[in-house]
């Protein structure tokens, strides 16, 4: 190690990295060792000849899985199941250009990601025209059951 240099403070930043160097190793020894007293138990365990049982063993019970339902599926008749709802074609991210689009719950003609929305909302949302537009193929707009018309 002839080639160090003659400055003390670069010799204190060499000697304080070498520390931290053996700091690091000292964590890593302690880690390796613990994991190696660990395969050790492992395989002393499986080594043991298995003893029976005196308590007869039950199979683990799972509850039954629920299927969720996937977010782009919707019911042909919209969310109320009667036919008369809403839906809202979301903005793909915040800065996207094209505004929102509303739907009739049974219009096919939405590419993006939709969600359902009632009657009050559809009211609300038709009026932001800045942020939110009718769709042009099923025109929520003119259904004989909406109000703000």
């Amino acid at each position: 190690m002839s080639d160090l240099p003659p400055d003390p403070a670069r010799l204190r930043a060499i000697l304080a990295h070498l520390d931290r160097q053996l700091a690091d190793a000292d964590t890593i020894r302690t880690y390796l060792r613990l994991q190696r007293e660990e395969v050790q138990r492992a395989l002393q365990a499986a080594s043991r000849p298995a003893r029976p049982s005196t308590r007869p063993t039950r199979p683990q019970l799972r509850p039954a899985a629920t299927p969720v339902p996937f977010p782009a599926e919707r019911s042909p008749n919209g969310p109320t199941g009667i036919g008369d709802g809403y839906m809202l074609e979301i903005k793909s991210h915040p800065k996207d250009p094209r505004p929102g689009v509303l739907h009739v719950d049974s219009c096919t003609m939405a590419s993006r990601k939709t969600s359902p929305i009632s009657a009050d909302e559809f009211r609300v949302a038709i009026r932001d025209t800045e942020y939110v537009e009718p769709c042009s193929f099923c025109r929520p707009e003119a259904k004989p059951e909406d109000a703000s018309a």
